[in-house]
């Protein structure tokens, strides 16, 4: 790879950083409610924290404007012509951003919206899967982290079989990673499922 092309690829990383850390859910606090997500519910700046605290509509803007984020990463690295592994890292850097956008000191969303997007850009199919999973999680026990959880884990499986006859390592890889991240920022919800004290849709937190 020469200097050009490195350039380039790591511009990729920085702009679908800044991208992916924009703070749509803490803005949608700010202007609508005038509060502070991080000092709420969950502490997430994702779009369920806006939904129990700023309404329905900011909450499916804040959602699709995530989505957006992960999408716009693949894109990029796309449109430079980046291989897959330099696509991989872009989606990192934006589920990175996300959950750690430098704007708020690090403290963000819980990736799934933003690690949705990531791959719908990668496969549409593997996205839609995913999301399916979600849904139906969602229908039947109406627990949004569970149906986060669940989704997470389908990753690396629906990778494997959408690509098991040309599979892709680095696909393949940041599914593995991405569910990482997303269990990791579910940890303590993790715990309140163990314990039947994990608030569900229509119920306070």
């Amino acid at each position: 790879m020469n200097f050009s092309t490195m350039t380039i690829s790591l511009l990729c990383l920085f702009i679908s950083y800044l991208f992916g850390s924009f703070p749509s859910g803490f803005i949608a606090g700010k202007w609508i409610s005038g509060i502070d997500l991080r000092e709420l519910g969950s502490g997430s700046t994702g779009a369920t924290n806006v939904l129990r605290y700023v309404g329905k509509f900011p909450a499916l803007f804040v959602f699709f404007l995530d989505v957006a984020k992960g999408i716009f990463a693949i894109s990029l690295a796309r449109s430079f012509q980046l291989d897959e592994s330099w696509q991989v890292a872009a989606g990192v850097s934006a589920l990175s951003g996300h959950i750690w956008p430098i704007w708020l000191k690090g403290k963000g969303g819980k990736a799934v919206a933003t690690g949705l997007g990531v791959f719908l850009g990668i496969s549409w199919q593997v996205g839609l899967a995913s999301l399916g999973i979600f849904l139906a999680f969602l229908s039947i026990w109406r627990i949004v982290s569970l149906s986060s959880i669940a989704a997470a884990i389908s990753l690396p499986i629906l990778m494997f079989l959408q690509f098991n006859t040309q599979i892709s390592i680095p696909y393949l890889l940041i599914s593995v990673v991405a569910m990482g991240m997303v269990l990791w920022r579910h940890r303590t919800n993790l715990e309140r499922i163990k314990n039947g004290t994990e608030p569900s849709i229509g119920r306070s937190s």
